[in-house]
């Protein structure tokens, strides 16, 4: 018997396995396809700047010690696992190029400095000083520089986690979509998969989008849904742009081999992964925009994730109502990569019993609000596991 079985094995079930086992825990991970596959594959690994002791919000207290936590667990992944994930800091440039965007800019700026967060307000000269390939039609107006901003790659984060795991005696298993539950007076009892029963001490669900219907079959209403994000990747031979250039919600994330990651969209469209032309004509139009040079620049590939939203913007974190030993952490929507650190500090000392000082009131299950009536299944539908998965096989080790 495991003493914590992790049902999901995105960058946040990662986190916590190894956090676990790093405790001394013994821990099972199964997934409902491949481990680190889905969205948090597919995203670009921003790592946006964020200080704990002054942050105004539970999340930007998550986000400061994650930030921290980033920095210790890339060069403990690399001393033990021989993988580099790409940690840098490498800035970010926060462009406005209306008058709306400018106005907004100044806010986000007047924010950081509140929170303590380096920042500094350039014209368009010393936004061209700084990135000399940044030539947007229409041209910046004003621009946000915050040199604390960092990246890592997330394929090679993820695959490091999962080395990490195995090496601490993680018991990894893939392709074990959990369909239901076991459970009597107050506890869970074990996870059922149409294969086998999942005995455990401790659950933590850590599924994404898919925690949805898993929190539904315990009779646990949530407003967990996926949100598609569709991603671009150019490739050029040498670094057109140093820092991760932010407008609105899209983004462009420099990688120093020359590939440039240009970013993303919302979408509503259930559990469908697949990328589609007019998006991602946008989003290669949105950055060639931003740098002409790209017109010149091919597209290596195009894919998508699903993001696990929910209904009021906050994410579901700690222990599951009416059930003693089980715990969620899902619904972090754009955030799962960049906090995933953070979360699994927060929830091993939840589920360790070890002092604490997280408020866990905004995160729990059993919040006011309405959950909405989201429909997907418990496993990974074929459509979303095909499109990430393939890409994933090619391009791993390029982005």
């Amino acid at each position: 018997m495991a003493d914590i079985l992790v049902v999901g094995g995105g960058v946040v079930g990662l986190s916590l396995a190894w956090d676990l086992a790093s405790a001394g825990a013994s821990v099972t991970l199964v997934d409902a396809a491949e481990v680190g596959r889905a969205a948090s594959w597919a995203g670009a690994g921003i790592l946006p700047p964020a200080r704990a002791e002054s942050a105004l919000h539970p999340i930007e207290s998550l986000r400061g010690l994650a930030n921290r936590l980033h920095a210790e667990w890339a060069a403990a992944l690399r001393e033990t696992t021989g993988i580099d994930t790409g940690y840098r800091r490498c800035g970010g440039l926060y462009v406005a190029r209306t008058a709306g965007e400018e106005a907004s800019l100044i806010g986000l700026k007047n924010l950081f400095d509140e929170e303590k967060i380096a920042s500094e307000l350039l014209d368009a000269s010393g936004c061209a000083e700084l990135e000399p390939h940044l030539t947007p039609n229409p041209p910046v107006r004003r621009a946000l520089w915050t040199p604390e901003e960092c990246q890592l790659r997330n394929p090679r984060h993820l695959r490091a986690l999962r080395v990490g795991c195995q090496q601490l005696g993680v018991r990894v298993v893939e392709h074990e979509p959990i369909v239901g539950w076991q459970h009597q007076s107050g506890r869970l009892i074990a996870a059922r998969s149409p294969r086998q029963t999942w005995h455990a001490d401790t659950f933590c669900i850590t599924a994404g989008p898919w925690s949805h219907g898993l929190l539904e079959e315990l009779q646990l209403p949530n407003g967990i849904y996926p949100v598609r994000g569709q991603m671009v990747l150019f490739r050029s031979d040498r670094p057109l742009v140093q820092a991760i250039i932010n407008e609105g919600t899209r983004y462009l994330v420099p990688r120093e081999d020359g590939r440039l990651l240009a970013g993303s969209t919302e979408e509503e469209v259930g559990f469908d992964a697949r990328p589609t032309r007019s998006q991602y004509e946008d989003l290669i139009a949105f950055a060639r925009s931003l740098v002409p040079a790209l017109a010149d620049v091919p597209v290596e590939a195009v894919w998508a994730g699903l993001r696990p939203a929910s209904y009021d913007g906050m994410p579901y974190m700690g222990r599951l109502p009416g059930f003693a030993n089980g715990f969620v952490a899902s619904g972090h929507f754009r955030s799962g990569l960049s906090l995933s650190p953070a979360i699994a500090r927060v929830m091993c000392d939840l589920m360790l019993e070890r002092p604490s000082d997280v408020d866990w009131s905004m995160f729990r299950v059993d919040r006011e609000g309405e959950a909405g009536d989201i429909q997907g299944p418990h496993g990974r539908p074929p459509s979303a596991a095909a499109s990430v998965e393939d890409a994933g096989r090619d391009l791993e080790a390029r982005t």
